[in-house]
């Protein structure tokens, strides 16, 4: 014989579903863009990406010590790394919420109500055994053991779980990313320093140079070759340039402790091999095809992560339009007599509920909050598109950028050789009386600004070299 109450049930149920899939908002989606460009602008080198092993890019003892202290001990890359354990608990918690969870009660507790009452009078006229009546005041001693659970019918709660975890291991992404900043500043810092100290010595050199001229201005003033005004020009060109050197050296100061502060140590030298900088040659890096940044960067990575985690969070949003199904129950001991609490099964307790809770009116909260999903997972989206983009816009600017630098720096060499060919001829003709003195300082100018700006030609390419590493993904490999 049909049973029609348990018909009448499941079709409730079922048009209680259909009635909440069908009020569920419609919203726009679409997958991320994640196509490159075949190469790198003009480059069409298709072999493996640069490696993420930073000790073998960098060859420089001192660098590598430096960068080692500062993954040990730079303050913000300790605060990711605890942040990292604060996401790994989050995906512990969530885990626990669609497993049973039982808990055990133990109470006490007296209670003395009035005569004239309802409750007062029946307990009055009621007889526990044997003509005993209720006990003034009376005591209740309950044990117990509750359980419930929440039966994850729609995967909300797993894909929440699933979210957190993604969320997770884009932390740990983050904190690759941060690696990578952190070795590219440090290096950056490191080249900046080295050619500071290069130039300090091309401004002392040059002082020394300075001085000899003053000296051979000063001795042909006197023998009435020249007037006191060449004297002059020739002091003041030492002591402007005596200034730069004090200059120099506050630059110096404030490079060393950028360095110390990202290493989380108060300020100290830096030990360094600036003798060797002009002498740097930087390293060929084979970019590989565009698509491989896809794998070698982390920002990348946990662009597509917290991706994936929003999309978990619209399906776990889109559970709560269904019906919620939860099942409870309860077991212990409960008694008015200490002596009689272990009586069984006179004093035990137990009961279990199964209940179906689904929201019908005022669905506001749960349909902004699906809303809410859904715009955050598009977020995501434009977030990978735009890390994406900027990652091929880095390896290509600084591609460019390396290729200029050097054509730049063979240049520049040249015009420094030349123009210390001119400043000796400069100082024959000066010394025959055949050149002006202005002749001679403004050559010993140029000299100086051609060798300062080759310096910095040759930072600028090494930076951009670091740079270009940082791009491709690099840098991030700590073990």
């Amino acid at each position: 014989m049909i049973n029609t109450k348990w018909i009448i049930k499941y079709f409730s149920i079922a048009f209680l579903i259909l009635f909440s899939s069908c009020s569920i908002p419609k919203v726009e989606q679409r997958e991320a863009n994640k196509d490159f460009p075949e190469s790198f602008s003009n480059n069409l080198d298709t072999n493996s990406a640069a490696k993420t092993d930073w000790r073998e890019f960098f060859e420089d003892e001192n660098l590598i010590n430096l960068i080692d202290s500062a993954l040990t001990n730079n303050q913000e890359l300790n605060i990711m790394a605890k942040e990292i354990l604060i996401a790994s608990n989050d995906v512990m918690a969530r885990r626990g919420e669609y497993l049973p969870s039982a808990r055990l009660n133990a109470g006490a507790g007296a209670e003395k109500v009035g005569r004239y009452t309802s409750q007062g009078a029946n307990d009055a006229n009621t007889e526990i055994s044997e003509g005993k009546e209720f006990p003034e005041p009376l005591t209740d001693f309950m044990l117990s053991a509750d359980v419930s659970w929440e039966l994850d019918v729609w995967n909300k709660l797993h894909n929440a779980t699933d979210a957190a975890a993604k969320r997770y291991l884009s932390s740990i992404e983050g904190k690759n990313y941060m690696v990578t900043q952190l070795i590219a500043e440090i290096a950056n810092s490191y080249y900046e320093l080295e050619a500071l100290d290069n130039q300090l010595l091309i401004l002392e050199d040059n002082i020394r140079i300075q001085q000899d001229a003053l000296r051979t201005v000063k001795i042909q003033k006197e023998a009435g070759k020249v007037t006191e005004l060449a004297v002059k020009k020739f002091e003041a060109e030492v002591l402007k340039n005596r200034s730069l050197v004090f200059n120099i050296k506050q630059d110096i100061t404030i490079t060393e402790n950028r360095i110390n502060f990202l290493l989380g140590r108060y300020p100290q030298k830096i030990e360094r091999s600036s003798d060797q900088f002009t002498n740097t040659t930087p390293k060929t890096i084979v970019t590989g095809v565009p698509s491989q940044l896809l794998q070698n960067r982390p920002d990348i990575k946990q662009a597509e992560l917290l991706l994936e985690a929003d999309k978990l969070d619209v399906e776990a949003a889109r559970a709560n339009f269904y019906p919620a199904f939860r099942i409870t129950g309860r077991l212990g001991l409960q008694s008015y007599n200490p002596g009689s609490f272990f009586q069984t099964p006179e004093s035990m307790l137990y009961g279990i509920v199964g209940d179906m809770v689904m929201p019908l009116l005022n669905r506001n909260a749960i349909e902004a909050q699906y809303l809410n999903a859904n715009y955050s997972q598009m977020q995501s989206v434009y977030n990978l598109e735009r890390t994406i983009l900027n990652a091929y816009f880095e390896v290509s600017n600084q591609l460019s950028n390396m290729e200029n630098l050097i054509s730049s720096y063979q240049l520049k060499s040249e015009q420094v050789d030349v123009l210390l060919q001119s400043t000796a001829i400069a100082n024959s003709l000066f010394n025959s009386a055949r050149a002006d003195y202005m002749e001679v300082m403004l050559t010993q100018r140029d000299v100086l600004d051609a060798r300062i700006e080759l310096v910095e030609n040759k930072m600028k390419q090494m930076n951009s070299l670091v740079l270009l590493y940082k791009a491709l993904g690099g840098g991030w490999d700590t073990n």
